[in-house]
C-alpha cells in the first residue's frame, strides 16, 4: 500500500513538474491599457506613451520567453526604449500635480490610470534592463500581472481638453527670433565661438529636395525652402544618424547651429528628443569605444530634462544624468544652440541660457573627432525638425589676451541678421570679452571696423558694414556701460576679403568685425 501511494505521488509530481516549469518561464500577464481618456491632456499623453513603450518591451520579452535571441537591431531599439522609459518615469510627479483642481470623479479616474501607467513603466524599465543584460528572470510574483480589480474604464472616451495645433507646411513655419530684450541677461552670456573656421553649411548651394552635399546618413533627409531660406530637414527613426563631413576635431572647439520645428503641440511625445553626439568614428552608430551624448527634449505637455551621458574605453562612463530644464517655448521659436568643448570641459547653451557645464565630461582627450545628429519619436510627416547654419570652429587664444598683447583682433563670431545690423544674441559672449578688456585698462580706446561678404552692391555693403560696426559700439555702451568717447566705428564693406566669396565657408570668414586698440 505504501508502495502504491509512493508511486502515485511520484507520478503526480512528474505531471506537476511538466506544467510548473514552463509556467515559471512563461511571459508575465499583460497589463491592460485603459480604454478611455481622462480629458486632461498631460495625463492622457503620459498614459498613452507609457503603454506604447510597455507594448514594445512586452513584445521583446515575449521573444525571450519563446527562446528567440535578440539581434543587434533589437538591442538598439531596447536601449533607446530604456532611455525613453526613464525620461517618461521622471515626469510622473509633474503629471500628478496637473490633476489638482479637477472634479473628484476626474481626479479618481486620472489617479487610477496614472497608477496603472506607472506599473507598466516599472515592469518595462526592469524588463528592458534584464533583457539587455541577458538576465531576464520571471519570478512567481510577476505572474500575478494586472488583476484588473480597479474600476473598469468606460467604453466611451471622455471629452478631451487637448488643444492641438493644426499642421503647418513649410511656408507656415513662424519665423520667431526668440531674442530677449533683457540687457542684464545678455550681459552675462559667456559663449565665445572659436576663431578658426573648420566647417560651415547654410545649405545655400544645395538644391531643394536633395540630401545636402556635405553630409552623410544611413536613412533620409532633404533640403526644403522656408520663407526663401534653405533648411535641412532631419528624419526621425531608430538608429538613424546625420553626419556632417567633419574630421579630426581639435582639443578645443565650438559648435553652433539653428533649429526650426513645425507641428509640435501638446500631443508631442515626452520622448521626442534631439541628440548631438561627439563620436570616435564616422559610422552610423553612437561610437565604437568612445562617445558623449547630449539630448534636448521637444515634448510639449510637460517640462522634460536635458539628458547627458558619456561612454569611454568600451565601458560605461562616469556621467549619466538628467538636468532640470524647461525649453518648451525655445524649441518652438527657432532656437540657436551653442556648444563649447575646452579639453575635458563641455558646455551647452540654448539661446543665451547655459544649461550644461560639465568640467570632466570628455574623459579621454583627442578621441572624439566627429559630430553626429539623431532625432527620434517624432510623428512622421507631422512633427518636423530642421537645422541650418552649422558652424564648427577651432577654439583659439583668449580674445582678451590677444587684444591686450597684439592690440588687434578680428572675429567672425559676431553675427547679425541677414542684410541688417541687428546683432544676434549668440554674439554677446565676444562683445562681453571686449568690454572686459576696456574695463580692465581705462586708457585703451578702440576702433571697431565692420566687413561684409561680396553679396550685394559695393555701396550697400559699405553702408551695412558701417551700421554693423556702430551696432557693436552701441552694445558696448548700452549693455556693458563703456564710455562712448573711447569708441570709434567704421566699415569697409567687401573691400578686404580674407576668404573665397564663392563658397559659404569663405563668405562666413569675410563677415567679420575687427577691433583695433588706439
Amino acid at each position: 500500500m505504501l508502495y502504491k501511494f509512493t508511486c502515485s505521488k511520484l507520478v503526480l509530481s512528474c505531471f506537476a513538474f511538466l506544467f510548473i516549469i514552463p509556467l515559471s518561464y512563461s511571459q508575465t500577464k499583460k497589463i491592460k491599457r485603459p480604454k478611455s481618456r481622462v480629458g486632461i491632456s498631460s495625463v492622457d499623453n503620459f498614459v498613452r506613451e507609457s503603454f506604447d513603450l510597455y507594448d514594445k518591451v512586452y513584445m521583446y520579452d515575449g521573444y525571450a520567453a519563446a527562446g528567440t535571441p535578440l539581434d543587434d537591431d533589437d538591442i538598439d531599439v531596447l536601449e533607446e526604449a530604456l532611455e525613453d522609459l526613464t525620461v517618461l518615469s521622471e515626469s510622473a510627479p509633474d503629471i500628478l500635480s496637473d490633476i489638482k483642481g479637477q472634479s473628484v470623479l476626474k481626479q479618481g479616474k486620472a489617479t487610477l490610470q496614472i497608477n496603472r501607467a506607472k506599473k507598466a513603466l516599472k515592469y518595462s524599465i526592469k524588463t528592458a534592463k534584464e533583457l539587455l543584460l541577458g538576465e531576464r528572470k520571471r519570478k512567481e510574483e510577476e505572474e500575478k500581472g494586472d488583476t484588473d480589480n480597479s474600476t473598469k474604464d468606460s467604453d466611451n472616451d471622455a471629452d478631451s481638453s487637448e488643444n492641438s495645433n493644426s499642421d503647418k507646411d513649410d511656408s507656415e513655419v513662424e519665423d520667431n527670433k526668440n531674442i530677449s530684450d533683457d540687457l542684464e541677461i545678455l550681459s552675462k552670456y559667456d559663449f565665445v565661438p572659436g576663431d578658426k573656421l573648420l566647417f560651415f553649411d547654410d545649405f545655400s548651394k544645395d538644391f531643394v529636395g536633395d540630401f545636402p552635399s556635405k553630409w552623410n546618413t544611413n536613412g533620409s533627409g532633404e533640403i526644403v525652402n522656408i520663407k526663401g531660406e534653405n533648411w535641412f530637414e532631419l528624419k526621425s527613426g531608430y538608429g538613424l544618424f546625420f553626419v556632417p563631413d567633419i574630421e579630426n576635431l581639435p582639443e578645443d572647439f565650438t559648435i553652433e547651429f539653428d533649429l526650426l520645428t513645425s507641428g509640435l503641440d501638446n500631443k508631442t511625445s515626452s520622448t521626442a528628443r534631439f541628440h548631438v553626439y561627439l563620436s570616435d568614428n564616422l559610422k552610423f552608430n553612437t561610437g565604437l569605444e568612445h562617445y558623449v551624448d547630449v539630448s534636448l527634449p521637444f515634448g510639449q505637455f510637460g517640462a522634460f530634462n536635458i539628458r547627458v551621458a558619456n561612454y569611454f574605453n568600451r565601458g560605461g562612463g562616469d556621467i549619466k544624468a538628467a538636468l532640470k530644464s524647461d525649453i518648451r517655448n525655445d524649441v518652438l521659436n527657432q532656437p540657436h544652440i551653442s556648444i563649447s568643448v575646452t579639453k575635458k570641459r563641455y558646455r551647452l547653451w540654448v539661446n543665451q541660457t547655459k544649461y550644461v557645464d560639465i568640467p570632466r565630461f570628455i574623459e579621454v582627450p583627442n578621441v572624439l573627432n566627429h559630430i553626429k545628429f539623431h532625432i527620434n519619436n517624432f510623428k512622421d510627416g507631422e512633427e518636423r525638425v530642421f537645422i541650418k547654419n552649422l558652424k564648427v570652429a577651432e577654439g583659439g587664444v583668449d580674445l582678451r589676451r590677444k587684444l591686450l598683447s597684439e592690440g588687434k583682433i578680428s572675429t567672425n563670431g559676431i553675427l547679425f541678421d541677414s542684410g541688417s545690423s541687428n546683432i544676434q544674441v549668440q554674439s554677446y559672449g565676444i562683445i562681453r570679452q571686449i568690454s572686459q578688456v576696456l574695463q580692465q585698462d581705462a586708457t585703451i580706446q578702440l576702433k571697431i571696423i565692420g566687413h561684409t561678404d561680396a553679396d550685394g552692391t559695393d555701396e550697400n555693403n559699405i553702408k551695412l558694414s558701417k551700421s554693423r560696426a556702430e551696432a557693436v559700439k552701441q552694445a558696448l555702451i548700452k549693455v556693458y556701460k563703456i564710455d562712448s568717447s573711447r569708441l570709434i566705428s567704421d566699415g569697409k564693406g567687401e573691400s578686404e576679403p580674407v576668404g573665397d566669396n564663392s563658397t559659404p565657408e569663405g563668405k562666413a570668414q569675410n563677415r567679420r568685425v575687427e577691433f583695433i586698440a588706439q
